[in-house]
């Protein structure tokens, strides 16, 4: 276990950060992760950064600040706050996020509280996430277990043996065995990714049609120049970084003002430590104009109305039903594992998926038909019976997916 863990670390460390010698990094850990956090750290300093920043969190801390601050502190940012992150990005410091939280760890906090601070945070770190949307740094978010999530998903087992359990499932999902070799395998992986996104660019798909059996019948317009992505990415000073791991998806940006259509979840969403469950969404011009949800309907409602953009679709990724989390048949309840194992939307920001965008500023891929927002929240809608029709701009339908997976 111990050789496995280390192993995880160096791949975080040398494929989805690819840290290089005299770098900062930084490292996004719950405090309950500090004994893989360390790990991280080692493993960075061994391939020469020049120093690591801490940054921890913890989910009792976080719990109480949402139900007891003082109201007024939803509606501000310490600039200072806002700063840190921003100085370390200009750095180009490699930023790590471990993702582990208690998918309901904020169960029963006021929604306006969520949406305020959500904004207020936005706003402070605009610059700082419009880094991120443009690869200006490399980063990575990647997860382990902790007790509360790992009883969430197994709540039949023992913690201890859940514990076991979502590591096992989270090795294999980033390609970690006991005979090592991940480094080699995730390059393996990550070629296989660009080649299906080669095959997509070569189409030049006007729009794509979604259908399937739980209801969704969407059109999705794709803009002039869209380009499509995968596996891994190039930060601004032109290192290779993996910024999802794991990853199973190829995507890019919609044209923000051409969805049209209903769209169903395919499985929850676990948003701001709240569970949406069992929901749909109608989209007029791009607009989301009606939400509903059996579960959290107030929490979806909140993260679609941070902002303008919240309300508008910034991503479409494409991944197939038979893929290795896919075929796990787990649900994870966390965005992470669970949007690679579906096809999903993203309502939100739009990455610059577009032909020399990240070269362009807001303003010039807004008017590309890109979506700009401070939200960026992925849900799933991939299906075993999902079709996905890409029409040409001369009208040949061309069939993307059939019955969950990839027809090209």
């Amino acid at each position: 276990m111990i050789e496995m863990l280390k192993e995880y670390a160096h791949l975080l460390i040398e494929i989805g950060l690819n840290v290089q010698k005299g770098q900062y990094v930084v490292i996004n850990s719950p405090v309950d992760c500090a004994y893989f956090a360390r790990l991280c750290v080692e493993a960075a300093y061994e391939v020469g950064a020049k120093d690591v920043f801490m940054q921890w969190n913890d989910d009792f801390v976080s719990r109480q600040h949402w139900l007891n601050a003082d109201d007024s502190v939803f509606d501000n940012v310490f600039k200072w706050d806002a700063d840190r992150n921003i100085g370390q990005a200009r750095l180009n410091a490699a930023r790590l996020s471990i993702s582990a939280s208690d998918p309901e760890n904020l169960k029963g906090v006021d929604p306006d509280r969520m949406k305020r601070a959500s904004r207020a945070f936005g706003e402070a770190n605009k610059e700082y996430h419009e880094m991120i949307m443009n690869s200006a740094f490399p980063w990575c978010v990647a997860s382990i277990p902790i007790p509360a999530w790992a009883k969430k998903v197994f709540p039949e087992l023992p913690e201890a043996e859940a514990m076991d359990r979502l590591w096992k499932e989270i090795f294999s999902a980033v390609r970690i065995d006991s005979n090592g070799g991940a480094v080699k395998r995730w390059r393996e992986h990550c070629d296989y990714l660009k080649q299906k996104r080669e095959q997509l660019n070569a189409f030049n798909f006007k729009y794509l049609h979604y259908t399937n059996s739980i209801g969704t019948d969407l059109m999705v317009e794709l803009p002039e120049d869209h380009i499509w992505m995968a596996g891994s990415e190039l930060s601004k000073s032109g290192i290779e970084f993996v910024a999802n791991m794991p990853t199973e998806e190829v995507f890019t940006a919609p044209k923000r003002d051409g969805v049209n259509g209903k769209v169903v979840a395919s499985k929850p969403l676990v948003e701001g430590g709240n569970i949406i469950n069992n929901f749909y969404m109608i989209l007029k011009d791009g607009v989301i104009t009606e939400v509903h949800a059996d579960e959290g309907e107030e929490y979806l409602k909140k993260a679609i109305s941070v902002d303008e953009g919240a309300s508008m679709f910034g991503e479409v990724a494409l991944v197939q039903y038979d893929s290795p989390i896919s075929n796990s048949g787990i649900l994870f309840y966390n965005t992470l594992f669970d949007e690679n194992a579906s096809c999903h939307f993203a309502f939100g920001a739009a990455y610059p998926c577009i032909k020399n965008g990240d070269s362009m500023s807001q303003e010039e891929l807004t008017a590309k038909g890109l979506n700009s927002s401070n939200q960026h929240c992925d849900f799933m809608v991939g299906t075993q019976d999902l079709s996905i029709v890409g029409i040409t701009h001369d009208g040949k339908e061309i069939p993307i997916f059939i019955d969950g997976n990839f027809a090209i």
